[in-house]
C-alpha cells in the first residue's frame, strides 16, 4: 500500500534526516528520543529497546570533541519507503559518515539502515532499527571508541 500523501513520505524524511542531525550535534539525549518506543536490531537479534537504550549505546561508543560534537557529518541517502497499512512504513536507506582528518574528509563509514516507523501524533516515530548493515569501513579510529584505523 504505497499510496500515500506526499506529507507522510516528507515527515518520514524529515525524521531520517533528523536523526543524522542530532548525531552530528552530539545531541544523544535527543537521538535516543527518536527511538523512545523503538527496537534496536543487530541482524536478527534485538538487541535493546528504547530512548535511554540508544543514548547508552552512542555515549559508550562515539568520541565526543571539546565542541561537545563527534566532528562528523552523517549522510542519509536512498530512502525506499513502503508503507505496510495507513500508519506504518518500513524504510530502507544507505548513509555514509564524513570525518576530517589531517586537513582533507574521509569516508569512515558506509552502511545502510533498515527501519520501521508508525505514525503519532506529532508525525512518524521510529519502531526498529537494523544497526547491523555495515557495508564499508574506514579509519573510525576518531570516531568510535576502539574503532580501526
Amino acid at each position: 500500500m504505497n499510496d500515500h500523501p506526499p506529507a507522510d513520505t516528507d515527515a518520514i524524511h524529515r525524521t531520517l534526516y533528523r536523526y543524522a542531525e542530532l548525531v552530528d550535534a552530539g545531541d544523544f539525549g535527543a537521538v535516543g528520543a527518536l527511538f523512545a518506543d523503538a527496537d534496536i536490531v543487530v541482524g536478527d537479534d534485538v538487541v535493546g529497546h528504547g530512548a535511554d537504550f540508544v543514548e547508552g549505546m552512542l555515549r559508550a561508543m562515539v568520541i565526543l570533541y571539546d565542541d561537545g560534537t563527534p566532528r562528523t557529518r552523517h549522510l542519509i541517502s536512498n530512502p525506499i519507503i513502503e508503507f505496510a497499512d495507513a500508519d506504518s512504513a518500513r524504510i530502507r536507506s544507505c548513509y555514509t559518515v564524513l570525518q576530517p582528518r589531517d586537513g582533507r574528509i574521509e569516508v569512515i563509514a558506509v552502511g545502510r539502515h533498515h527501519d520501521t516507523m508508525r505514525r503519532t501524533g506529532d508525525g512518524w516515530a521510529f519502531t526498529s532499527r537494523d544497526y547491523g548493515l555495515l557495508d564499508f569501513t574506514g579509519d573510525t579510529s576518531g570516531h568510535l571508541r576502539g574503532g580501526t584505523r
